[in-house]
């Protein structure tokens, strides 16, 4: 019987993730922790600290975990204000989740990011096999975690795989620091009072994917053969592609009247330096993968799914 360990449960990814999960086995056989608790008081989280090996270590042991989805790290825009905590968070916390899957030979997943990509790589339909000299702490420390999981599968069989995560869109938790967060924080206050600031230009085009398809994709790699996977760094995954002026014409659509202004800060300097589009073709050979959300109905599922919230 499988056990389960998420790290970082209560992120943007976790949150929905755990849920995901949960269901697929049973609450009982999912172990959500992270290092504050729920703000709401809700149950069925531990605390964690993923940088205390020994306490974590102990936690596998007791028990019995098999598989490990290792979600802690600190954001793009956040690493840039604490590039020390990041590194130590982004890569020290890894190496544990590593170090203790190769002994006690768990299956593991770790999130990667299109912010391995940087200004000198393509920025239409960036491929799989491309050059990545990511300009931020963020990124680089998704690069070199790419390469430290393919090195544990290389010369140790860990069974570790992972997903190069476009800006991810979802209702159920809050942005978590990201540059591409505008496209979350924008429904709440489109529901709320129809206006929004966003810190990007408006002809800024990102790589977006709506949480339920990050979800399914996850849990579809996870599930896939061993010897089926041809990538033992991070897969590119793709859905939609869209500017926050594109995204402000569909969400006006829905809510007549909305109105987005743009006031660019630090992280547009970030997000130059990302693909506009990626090319995933190896996910889709390699374990089937195929999205189902376009932009008209992630935005009708947001703005539906925070109306629901706000009963």
């Amino acid at each position: 019987m499988e056990k389960i360990l998420v790290i970082g449960a209560l992120g943007q990814i976790g949150t929905e993730l755990t849920a995901a999960l949960r269901l697929k086995y049973s609450f009982e056989q999912v172990i959500a922790a992270d290092l504050p608790f729920p703000s709401n008081g809700e149950t069925g989280y531990i605390q964690l600290n993923v940088l205390d090996k020994p306490e974590l270590h102990a936690l596998v042991i007791r028990e019995k975990i098999t598989q490990i989805y290792h979600l802690a790290a600190m954001l793009s825009a956040r690493a840039e204000a604490h590039p020390q905590k990041a590194w130590e968070l982004n890569m020290q916390g890894l190496l544990n989740v590593l170090d203790i899957a190769k002994a006690d030979r768990l299956l593991v997943f770790w999130p990667s990011s299109i912010a391995v990509f940087g200004k000198n790589g393509p920025l239409i339909n960036c491929p799989q096999h491309t050059v990545t000299q990511p300009s931020t702490l963020y990124g680089i420390s998704k690069a070199a975690g790419e390469n430290l999981c393919q090195y544990y599968w290389e010369q140790y069989g860990v069974d570790v795989r992972s997903l190069r995560y476009p800006g991810l869109i979802s209702y159920s938790s809050p942005a978590g620091g990201g540059t591409t967060d505008y496209a979350v924080d924008v429904f709440h206050h489109a529901a709320r009072n129809g206006r929004y600031t966003c810190f990007l230009k408006a002809s800024t085009r990102l790589p977006m994917m709506y949480m339920e398809d990050a979800v399914r994709a996850t849990l579809e790699l996870m599930a896939a053969p061993a010897d089926e996977l041809t990538v033992r760094t991070a897969y590119n995954i793709a859905a939609m592609s869209f500017t926050p002026i594109e995204l402000a014409h569909a969400i006006a659509a829905k809510l007549p009247g909305f109105r987005m202004s743009y006031e660019p800060d630090n992280r547009q300097q970030i997000a130059n330096g990302w693909p506009q589009s990626i090319d995933d073709k190896f996910a889709r050979r390699d374990w089937g993968w195929r999205h189902r959300y376009e932009m008209p109905e992630m935005v009708s599922s947001m703005l539906a799914g925070l109306g629901q919230k706000a009963v």
